[in-house]
């Protein structure tokens, strides 16, 4: 019997790109020696339920789309309690986690590593329930790519969220935050807080530090504190540009889990879809919980 194919794209992720390139993915997928079913997927959190409600009658599924995308179909595996490899065929602006993976840019490449490659047992991220797959993050710029339409980022590509985010530096919130870890607590103002488990974010390579693996169990944790002068905003802009470990303004630390709390609700993202706003969350490194071909 052939194996079986579950096929999820977003039609509209990338220019819709992938209209291009769907006969040859599938002709692809079909001299693996695959079954295949397509699905293109109709509306935001469409690709969870496919695959939360049919991941267990495939052998692997593939997806096509940006990082949001491929963020659905991790959610819905891990809600489906079952661990079917997954491919993964960027489409979108900036494809992060494709790249920490060394998974091509050219999409009829990306779909034979998809079918042919090797499965690597990933880390992902667990979020007061939720699941994302290599950032959670808050603060400055982070509510740019949600608040970015389609239609934008498509026309204009990172240009799109340079032109959002720019509308938001004359008003920079803060703050006030309780940050636990390994038997440390941080309490001070940020502007922006990442949790990462890549080896690059929003297309900047190395923002999360040296010596990442995403297979280790660990974070990659970014906490920017609330700069009190241009002098100061300067010397953050530096020290994330050279990653300096004595810059009193940036906490860097590696982690499996934290605790973040605060008097406000704070709006985050996940893998740059909005993550809802929370006072009081959990962040737990779920160690090798995904199979990533590539």
């Amino acid at each position: 019997m052939k194996k079986k194919l579950l096929f999820v794209f977003n039609p509209k992720s990338g220019k819709g790109l992938i209209k291009e390139h769907l006969v040859n993915i599938v002709d692809i997928m079909t001299k693996a020696g695959y079954k295949i079913t397509i699905y293109p997927t109709q509306c935001q959190g469409d690709a969870i339920k496919k695959v939360r409600k049919n991941a267990e009658k495939y052998d692997l599924v593939v997806c096509s789309g940006g990082d949001g995308t491929l963020d659905e179909v991790v959610t819905g595996m891990e809600q489906s309690e079952v661990n079917v490899p997954i491919g993964y065929i960027p489409a979108g602006s900036t494809n992060d986690f494709a790249n920490s993976l060394g998974i091509p840019k050219n999409m009829e490449e990306a779909a034979r590593v998809a079918v042919n490659g090797t499965p690597f047992p990933c880390d992902v991220g667990g979020f007061n329930g939720d699941t994302f797959v290599y950032v959670a993050a808050f603060g400055l710029f982070t509510e740019v790519s949600y608040q970015t339409s389609q239609q934008m980022k498509n026309i204009l590509g990172h240009a799109a969220y340079i032109l959002e985010g720019a509308k938001h530096l004359m008003d920079i919130t803060s703050y006030r935050m309780k940050v636990s870890h390994d038997g440390e607590i941080i309490e001070d103002e940020f502007i922006y807080g990442m949790v990462t488990n890549s080896l690059s974010v929003g297309g900047f390579k190395g923002i999360s530090g040296p010596d990442v693996l995403l297979d280790d169990g660990l974070f990659e944790v970014t906490l920017i504190k609330n700069p009190k002068n241009p002098i100061e905003l300067n010397k953050i802009l530096a020290g994330l540009a050279n990653r300096e470990n004595d810059n009193e303004l940036i906490y860097s630390f590696k982690t499996r889990e934290l605790h973040v709390e605060s008097e406000e609700e704070v709006p985050w993202t996940l893998d740059g879809e909005f993550g809802g706003s929370h006072t009081d969350l959990t962040i737990t490194n779920l160690n090798k919980q995904i199979t990533i071909m590539c």
